[in-house]
């Protein structure tokens, strides 16, 4: 369900979205069908962060894609669990502290991703039933939740993930599953 829909001065079309409880912004450009790029983000943050705004509205004006961004549970507009708040402050007084953050981050990111990922492929089918996105499709962000959507989601075809966010034992396991071509950036600034 559309909530808002604008065209702005580069000629995308930005529209906010709910889908159940997920929130969600949609890009799209003059042509279509479009290619869907799924926009994901990592550590609380929101949907509309700037740079994830920036990215995407680019994506649509320069390249003619499509790109979808949603809170994940417990980030942005999502309400935040007392499981999810105390998890976020073991996590930060653990990195502060110096101490293993293994266990912690097993404990919080794993059931973040088991939530989320079923949510980006609702997401995803709601999407492509929309006639002016087409595909292929391909998924930027939290490199645990690529990792998962890139193992069971086929109609992902390339991935671009994120380094800085933690990524639990198990998925790095999952992630010598991964078949399609990934792109792994690391920000050393």
């Amino acid at each position: 369900r559309f909530t808002s829909e604008q065209r702005l001065d580069d000629g995308v079309l930005e529209r906010d979205f709910t889908f159940g409880e997920i929130p969600g912004v949609l890009w799209t450009p003059g042509s279509t069908p479009a290619p869907l790029i799924l926009s994901g983000h990592n550590g609380g943050l929101h949907k509309r962060l700037p740079r994830l705004v920036a990215r995407a509205r680019h994506y649509a004006a320069a390249y003619g894609f499509a790109v979808a961004a949603i809170d994940h549970p417990g980030h942005g507009a999502r309400p935040r669990s007392a499981a999810d708040e105390l998890a976020r402050a073991d996590l930060r007084r653990a990195i502060q502290a110096g101490e293993p953050v293994d266990e912690i981050v097993d404990a919080f990111i794993l059931p973040l991703v088991d939530r989320a990922v079923p949510e980006w492929r609702a997401t995803l089918d709601a999407l492509l039933a929309l006639p002016e996105i087409g595909g292929p499709v391909g998924y930027e962000g939290m490199t645990a939740i690529g990792i998962r959507l890139a193992v069971v989601e086929p109609r992902i075809l390339a991935a671009v993930l994120f380094a800085g966010g933690f990524v639990p034992r198990a998925l790095v396991a999952e992630a010598r599953q991964v078949t399609i071509p990934v792109q792994f950036l690391l920000q050393w600034d």
